[in-house]
């Protein structure tokens, strides 16, 4: 599959909210123009995003809600099932484990670990805390692809060093230390200080 710009990615995914939305309420049909109104941007923006995947609507008649989500889907790989461990079983940690969203969208969480004795064994919805001992050993065994680092900073580098050895292709990071990692596996940081500093920027801009 062809590699997209972040921007790109980050359109696609709020069209298909926005579809699956339509879709629920029996919309058959979209225009590119319904489309950019419920994504904040232009119609032009639209057709120019998704004919980087081929011809998908029809002039006068619009885009196939269905055949259009469906598409989309595709494109953002959430056609399959991803499996996902989460290190850390913090606040963070936990929150994730929770968020039964995830299975919507085809992310499975597998496992969670810990390095705390006294959360490990611990039930956590239809999970048990597993030790960060046998990472390793459980990420292998249960083929995972996607790892959530909510780890201090300063046990983030050796942690997700481990997660790529094992074989995790893909780490969204919460935590705020620069990692180095082989270029096969991708990295997306979630800093929650950085995105309240931008909204903070934006609102004192005004």
């Amino acid at each position: 599959m062809k590699k997209i710009a972040e921007p790109t990615v980050r359109r696609l995914s709020l069209y298909l909210r926005f579809l699956e939305d339509f879709e629920k309420a029996g919309r058959s049909t979209i225009s590119s123009g319904e489309l950019a109104r419920s994504g904040g941007t232009t119609s032009a923006q639209v057709r120019k995003d998704l004919s980087f995947f081929g011809s998908f609507g029809k002039r006068g008649i619009g885009y196939s809600t269905h055949d259009l989500t469906a598409h989309i889907r595709e494109i953002l790989g959430l056609d399959r099932v991803w499996h996902v461990v989460i290190v850390g079983a913090g606040r963070i940690g936990s929150a994730m484990a929770g968020y039964y969203g995830l299975r919507e969208r085809g992310f499975h969480v597998v496992a969670i670990f810990d390095a705390d004795p006294r959360r490990v064994g611990q039930a956590l919805d239809d999970l048990t805390i597993a030790d960060v001992r046998h990472l390793e050993a459980d990420v292998r065994r249960l083929h995972a692809h996607i790892a959530v680092l909510a780890v201090p900073s300063d046990q983030a580098q050796g942690v997700a060093a481990r997660l790529a050895k094992a074989g995790v292709r893909a780490i969204l990071d919460f935590s705020t230390a620069p990692l180095t990692l082989p270029e096969h596996v991708t990295v997306r940081r979630m800093n929650v200080p950085l995105e309240l500093e931008a909204l903070s920027h934006a609102l004192a801009a005004r």
